[in-house]
C-alpha cells in the first residue's frame, strides 16, 4: 500500500466521539442541530466548516454536500472515534415505485463520483448489520422504508434523460451525491456505515419534479432526523 502524504489526524482539543452517530449531509437539516443539542445535552465542536455535536451516547455532524467534502468529514469522524455511522440525506427517484416523501435505504451503488476510486477496498463493504438493523427498526415504527441500489454522481446538472432511463432499466432506484464515496471510505477504514434517505425529487417524469423547497418536505426531513437521533440514543442508552 502506498504511503499517503496527508492523513486524517486528531488535533489538540478535538473530542473523543462515541462510536455511534449521524452524518447529515444537507444544510437544510443542520439548521435544527441546536434543537437536538439542547434535547440530548450535546456539546458543540469544530468540524471544518460543518457542525459537530456529541455527548457520551452519540454524535451528530454535518452538513457535507458532495462526495469529496463528505468523505473528508467522514475521515475526521472516524479518527475521532466513529465506528457506526448513519448517513442521513436526500435522494432523487428514478422510478414511479419510489415517490417524494418515501424513505429509502440503499443496499449498493453505482459510482459516478471521483472519490471512491481512491479508496481501493472490497465494494461489498461491512454495513449489512447496521443497515438491516435500521431497516427493521424503522419498519417496526411504521416508517416502511424501501431499499435498493443508488446511483451517486458529482454532477447534479449532468443527470441526463439517457442516464436516468439506462440506470432505471438496470434496476437502480435513486440518485444522490455522496453514498458510494462514503461507503468506500468506510470499507477502507474498517467501520460500519449505512444510509437513510428521504426522496426529495422525481426524475422519471417528462419534467423534473423537485419537492425539497416546500415547507412540508423540510418539516418531514427534520422529523426523520429526529427519529434517527431517538433510535440511536435509545440503542446506546439501553
Amino acid at each position: 500500500m502506498s504511503i499517503c502524504i496527508i492523513n486524517p489526524a486528531r488535533s489538540q482539543g478535538d473530542p473523543q466521539l462515541p462510536p455511534y452517530g449521524i452524518l447529515a449531509v444537507n444544510p437544510a437539516d443542520s439548521s435544527c442541530f441546536q434543537n437536538f443539542a439542547q434535547q440530548y445535552g450535546l456539546k458543540r465542536h469544530v468540524l471544518f466548516h460543518a457542525q459537530l455535536y456529541s455527548n457520551d451516547t452519540f454524535f451528530l455532524a454535518g452538513p457535507a454536500v458532495g462526495a469529496p467534502m463528505a468523505a473528508i468529514c467522514l475521515e475526521k469522524l472516524i479518527v475521532l472515534g466513529a465506528r457506526r455511522i448513519v448517513v442521513y440525506g436526500w435522494c432523487g427517484s428514478l422510478t414511479p415505485s419510489l415517490c417524494t416523501g418515501d424513505l429509502f435505504i440503499p443496499t449498493g451503488g453505482v459510482s459516478e463520483e471521483g472519490t471512491s476510486v481512491h479508496y481501493q477496498s472490497d465494494p461489498v463493504c461491512n454495513d449489512d448489520c447496521l443497515r438491516l438493523s435500521l431497516f427493521e427498526t424503522l419498519t417496526r415504527e411504521g416508517c416502511l422504508p424501501k431499499s435498493g441500489w443508488i446511483w451517486t454522481t458529482d454532477a447534479v446538472y449532468r443527470e441526463t434523460r439517457e442516464k436516468v432511463e439506462r440506470y432505471r432499466a438496470q434496476g437502480i432506484l435513486a440518485v444522490d451525491m455522496e453514498f458510494t464515496a462514503l461507503r468506500s471510505v468506510a470499507a477502507f477504514r474498517g467501520v460500519s456505515l449505512a444510509a437513510v434517505m428521504l426522496v426529495s425529487d422525481e426524475l422519471f417524469h417528462e419534467e423534473w419534479t423537485p419537492k425539497f423547497q416546500y415547507k412540508k418536505f423540510r418539516t418531514d426531513s427534520r422529523r426523520v432526523l429526529a427519529k434517527l437521533c431517538a433510535i440511536i440514543h435509545a440503542a446506546e442508552a439501553s
